[in-house]
């Protein structure tokens, strides 16, 4: 059972940087596909990037694509999120997840997850 704790949130002004972390417990985390979400107060949580259990595969949501990256270090149980560009509109709680079903999209095929790490971006 791969658990996973978020870390790297804050407060940053629109324009700026951050880079968030997952850090996941267990052997089997270099054979499972990860991704990030991200969920606003009252909103539903939404699909921000996933990467293959190798690091080969990537995909983003198009509101991110081209300002951030996803990325994965095996040999640490890491993965982690490197947000530029961000926008007030990316305020929002961040949620790294273990992706355990493939035949539906979205956050129902994710489990394992984590507290998440609050994001600002302020104007």
């Amino acid at each position: 059972q791969v658990q996973v704790v978020e870390s790297g949130g804050g407060l940053v002004q629109a324009g700026g940087s951050l880079r968030l972390s997952c850090a996941a417990s267990g052997r089997t985390f270099r054979s499972i596909a990860m991704g990030w979400f991200r969920q606003a107060p009252g909103k539903e949580r939404d699909f921000v990037a996933s990467i293959s259990s190798s690091g080969v595969t990537t995909n983003y949501a198009d509101s991110v694509k081209g300002r951030f990256t996803i990325s994965r270090d095996n040999a640490q149980n890491m993965m982690y999120l490197q947000m530029n560009s961000l926008k007030p509109e990316d305020t929002a709680l961040y949620l790294c997840a273990v992706r355990n079903r493939f035949d539906v999209l979205g956050a129902s095929a994710y489990g394992n997850w984590g507290q998440g790490t609050q994001v600002t971006v302020s104007s």
